[in-house]
């Protein structure tokens, strides 16, 4: 284990207050960005200016801009394209504003990562920061009744697209096995000693939850990736030693709604921060633990703890 800060004080600002000004308009649609101060301390803390950062699904792409303001070359990757085509116009209004850096986004699936980035680059890729996708619990954005002029809320900008093969659309175990999958790959185009650094937290469906982290650690062990840290990343402010939640909508009603009915639900206030690391050498132990475990069994499914699976509080 690492001796860096395991709690990061990521949202010492709104998220709208972090994206002041760095982001093209239609960017705010996305409805799951990560916290541009989460990316930024990731960047800073495992990573060197020059050195290549890579978001295998970056959306409007929040660690490529981070990557660049901080003097980092930046790569992403997304499947939809109309978040790539968001993305490509971030990384360019970054570049005119720090009138330096690179950056590159691919339109593709991230399951074929090596396949999207150049060749020359596999081996080159410095840190990966990135984020599974949540799916149908991405909140999106609402509009009261002094804003539509319709009666009651308006739920807009919570769905990433409408391609049903969109890892956002699909089951949990459908979801794990594809990031397992898009770990992997990131794992062949590290550099050795490379950082991987995934955020994400768990939720509640029908008032069972779905422990995605636990997942996510598995999945990374499942790539052939040794893990390093797990770190906190604050979603609430600091003032004066107390956290000041910012909660959406969403989560005030889940949480009021839950609490009606005796389940003792809690306001999110971070994310949970796996860090991987790539061997420096190859052995045994950092082969894909589905290669090692499946290979004999003749099958390619990648078989993870039940540690994911929904459990009642």
């Amino acid at each position: 284990m690492s001796d860096r800060e395991s709690v990061w004080n990521t949202a010492p600002t709104s998220a709208p207050a972090q994206r002041a000004d760095r982001y093209v308009s239609g960017s705010n649609a996305h409805p799951a960005k990560m916290l541009p101060a989460i990316a930024a301390h990731a960047i800073r803390t495992y990573t060197k200016p020059g050195e290549l950062v890579l978001d295998p699904m970056c959306g409007i792409g929040t660690t490529l801009v981070e990557a660049i303001r901080h003097h980092r070359q930046a790569l992403g990757v997304e499947y939809e394209s109309r978040w790539a085509r968001i993305a490509r116009a971030n990384v360019a209004h970054s570049i005119r504003h720090v009138e330096q850096g690179s950056g590159r986004v691919v339109c593709g699936d991230a399951r074929q990562l090596a396949q999207l980035v150049d060749a020359d680059l596999h081996g080159k890729v410095g840190l990966v920061v990135t984020s599974p996708p949540y799916g149908r619990s991405a909140h999106g954005r609402v509009h009261c009744t002094s804003e539509t002029g319709e009666r009651g809320v308006v739920k807009t900008d919570y769905r990433y697209g409408r391609d049903p093969h969109n890892l956002a659309h699909v089951s949990t175990d459908q979801l794990l096995d594809g990031f397992s999958k898009i770990l992997t790959q990131c794992r062949a185009v590290l550099r050795p000693g490379g950082t991987v650094v995934v955020t994400t937290r768990p939720w509640r469906t029908h008032g069972e939850l779905i422990d995605l982290p636990s997942a996510v650690l598995a999945a990374g062990q499942a790539a052939g990736l040794v893990p390093a840290e797990r770190c906190v990343a604050l979603l609430a402010g600091i003032r004066g030693g107390r956290l000041i939640a910012r909660p959406s909508f969403f989560q005030l009603k889940n949480v009021r709604d839950a609490r009606c009915q005796g389940i003792p639900l809690h306001l999110v206030r971070h994310e949970d921060v796996l860090v991987f690391t790539r061997p420096e050498k190859p052995s045994a132990m950092s082969q894909p633990l589905c290669a090692r475990r499946e290979w004999q069994a003749g099958t390619e499914r990648c078989r993870y703890p039940r540690s994911h699976r929904k459990t009642r509080p």
